[in-house]
């Protein structure tokens, strides 16, 4: 009987990091890793733009990236940040338009793949030889979902704490704007919140 055909890794570990560990690819495997590719982006870049129909998923192996909708009257609206050994990517259909613009907020190292190559290849692959790691996405999207719903009911001091515990190392690393983007709430708005706490302590 064949060996395993991908041993564990570091739930951290990268798609290339975690396929390279097959001493017996298949022919799909083989020409997926030939897809993924590592590059770097100086910040400010934009890598993804909302009704692009080429979508990608990407890992961060270093840097900061964030996901955001624009409105209609221009206003930023930030889905997610994606910090070191976080995937982001738009969870709209590969057929669809995207929905998210993706930019990097510092000088980041990326490792990406097509998302249609990914959900035909790569995610049967972690379902059967790597549990942790498709325990990992399925956790990012677990954050996403109840941020939507703490967006809907939870006060904004309950947000900014949700906010501290999802993303305590990023904290000084992004613009308060930015935040309170996130938060769904002014800038001015994240400064009361704050003051309260402090008061509260």
């Amino acid at each position: 009987m064949k060996e395993k055909r991908l041993q564990h890794l570091n739930l951290l570990s990268s798609f290339l990091d975690i396929l390279n560990q097959d001493s017996n690819p298949s022919p799909q495997v083989e020409a997926l890793k030939q897809k993924i590719s590592n590059k770097s982006f100086k910040k400010g870049s934009v890598l993804q733009r909302g009704g692009d129909m080429v979508s990608r998923i990407y890992y961060v192996k270093k840097g900061l990236l964030r996901s955001y909708t624009i409105d209609h009257k221009g206003k930023e609206h930030i889905f997610m940040f994606a910090p070191e050994d976080w995937i982001i990517a738009d969870g709209a259909d590969f057929a669809s338009p995207c929905q998210l613009f993706i930019d990097v907020l510092e000088d980041s190292e990326i490792e990406m793949v097509d998302k249609k190559l990914f959900e035909e290849v790569y995610i049967p692959l972690t379902l059967n030889s790597d549990k942790q790691r498709t325990a990992a996405m399925i956790k990012r999207i677990a954050v996403l979902q109840e941020r939507v719903i703490m967006l809907m009911s939870a006060s904004a001091i309950e947000r900014y704490e949700h906010f501290k515990t999802t993303y305590p190392q990023i904290t000084q690393r992004v613009p308060q704007r930015m935040i309170a983007s996130y938060l769904g709430i002014t800038p001015e708005a994240l400064s009361k919140v704050k003051s309260e706490k402090a008061r509260s302590k």
